[in-house]
């Protein structure tokens, strides 16, 4: 089975003979293979080729694979990549730490070609998803839910995070969850909600909310759309769902938050007329006169 475009992936393992295996495994199989006797290899290999999926054990001298994968995941380059931890520990604490640090699957030792082979399909599958998307809505991204409002601009400017703020910009409408989002960039939902909270003091599905009561309050204010209709608009099932996170937001009901603007509005046109009435009155009779 030869693989399109031939994906590279880079084999960290300091067992020369367990290294040579993966590495003949997956040229058989079509892939472009890099091997790395131990970490700081692993690393220079991965920041030089940007590999399209990173297989790397955990226990190696020196250097071991958690601290691979903390480099990598601070490494803008190579934060992005799919990484496969192989451990001959399978406990719980070992695999929680590793998927907190950002590792996408976790292989224990002895593992069947297989099992490695299908955990590289579903991470490259992932990974191929988040390309597509971006490739076809990234051009979408700035375009608001509806062409009768402007979006409020609610993003903060975290380079790191673009795919993610991009993922809920581009579809904060249809319904997502944190599931959505963390398969789309390619990250474990867990990983990504400490990762976004460290990095905005928020988490991923605080930013849906937070975007879809941006899109609210124009449609509030400046359409006749009820309150059903809206609470579809922004993907929710129901419109109590809504009005719940709007009250949390806001202190206000959607329909009473509603209300006092219409009263604002007209309050705000009159001063503007007022303004406009009184510059037309003072050409007609200049001051002084």
């Amino acid at each position: 089975m030869i693989h399109e475009s031939s994906k590279k992936i880079l084999v960290i393992e300091d067992d020369a003979v367990t290294r040579n295996l993966f590495l003949e495994v997956l040229e058989a199989q079509g892939f472009d293979t890099i091997g790395a006797e131990d970490g700081l290899a692993g690393i220079e290999q991965a920041q030089e080729h940007l590999p399209d999926l990173v297989i790397c054990d955990i226990q190696m001298p020196d250097m071991d694979g958690y601290s691979v994968l903390t480099r990598l995941r601070q490494d803008p380059n190579t934060a992005i990549i799919p990484f496969i931890f192989l451990t001959g520990s399978n406990t719980q604490t070992d695999v929680r730490k590793g998927m907190e640090l950002g590792a996408d699957d976790y292989l224990t030792k002895p593992s069947t070609i297989e099992d490695l082979l299908r955990a590289i399909a579903v991470r490259l599958e992932k990974q191929a998803f988040l390309r597509y998307w971006y490739a076809t809505n990234s051009h979408q991204v700035a375009q608001p839910l509806s062409s009768s409002f402007n979006s409020e601009s609610i993003f903060p400017s975290v380079p790191q995070l673009q795919t993610v703020f991009d993922f809920i910009e581009a579809n904060y409408h249809q319904g997502i969850t944190l599931s959505d989002v963390a398969v789309a960039v390619g990250y474990s939902p867990a990983y990504l909600t400490n990762r976004v909270a460290k990095q905005t003091g928020e988490t991923v599905n605080s930013w849906i909310v937070k975007r879809r009561m941006a899109a609210a309050r124009p449609l509030l204010r400046n359409t006749n759309q009820t309150i059903d209709q809206i609470a579809i608009a922004l993907g929710y099932q129901n419109t109590c769902h809504f009005s719940r996170q709007f009250r949390q937001h806001h202190g206000l009901s959607p329909k009473i938050w509603r209300k006092q603007q219409q009263l604002v509005q007209p309050s705000r046109s009159a001063k503007l007329q007022f303004i406009k009435n009184r510059g037309a009155l003072e050409k007609l009779v200049p001051l002084g006169c």
